[in-house]
């Protein structure tokens, strides 16, 4: 698997790069927003860690640019801890974040986290059968597509994720909590932002009007469920 660090800090680059192949991963290495997007479009990547805070062109806009035509995995780094800077990281597109200093093994265990649902989105099974239908809304978990009035929409490995949780369970509350501890497989700690982030991102994909969803619902003080349709 073919991982792209990108950070204006040449140190830390190195020192990810280090435990990254260890693990067994081909690096790639950018030291600004631009750069990256120039690697991506030459390579084969399959997982972005990319800094907030570059010259040239910061993490930002790289990945709203990056968004436009990939939905790889994407893990910021980051000094700010504030909950604020972590959820506009999510708002842009991305699938993770790490707050400087930060220990390297931990970074390893979120790359491997996040390239196991990439990979598991990308598999096609080998049997069929796993199409569920919730009115004009379809996901095929053969393929991994999955279309909303004959059209197709792009989801990220995450968003994926968490709408199959979802849709194979029609009707059915799923609080934060579960949502976070289903598709993270971890301990939900403070994973209302995140999870609620991931939400909003699904409705402006799958919804004709985000606002007043069809599908999506949210039952208040308690979670969200995927509306049965007659």
């Amino acid at each position: 698997m073919n991982i792209l660090i990108c950070d204006d800090d040449k140190e830390i680059v190195d020192a990810v790069d280090i435990y990254l192949s260890q693990e067994g991963y081909k690096v790639y290495k950018a030291y600004d927003g631009e750069e990256a997007l120039k690697v991506i479009s030459e390579n084969e990547i399959h997982l972005l860690v990319i800094d907030v805070m570059m010259p040239v062109m910061d993490g930002i806009h790289a990945v709203l640019e990056l968004r436009k035509t990939s939905s790889i995995p994407v893990i910021f780094l980051s000094a700010k801890t504030e909950d604020s800077d972590k959820i506009l990281g999510l708002n842009v597109g991305a699938d993770d974040y790490l707050s400087k200093p930060f220990n390297p093994l931990e970074l390893v265990a979120r790359v491997k986290s996040q390239l196991r649902r990439y990979t598991k989105l990308g598999n096609i099974a080998e049997e069929g059968g796993n199409l569920y239908t919730v009115g004009g809304l379809t996901m095929n978990d053969d393929d991994k597509t999955v279309e909303v009035d004959g059209e197709k929409v792009r989801l990220t490995p995450i968003e994926y994720n968490i709408l199959l949780l979802l849709v194979k369970n029609a009707g059915k509350v799923f609080s934060i909590d579960q949502i976070y501890e289903s598709i993270w497989n971890e301990q939900s700690v403070g994973a209302d932002n995140t999870v609620a982030v991931h939400i909003r991102h699904i409705r402006e994909k799958i919804e004709i009007n985000p606002k007043d969803p069809r599908y999506l619902k949210v039952v208040w003080g308690v979670g969200y469920k995927i509306e049965k349709q007659n």
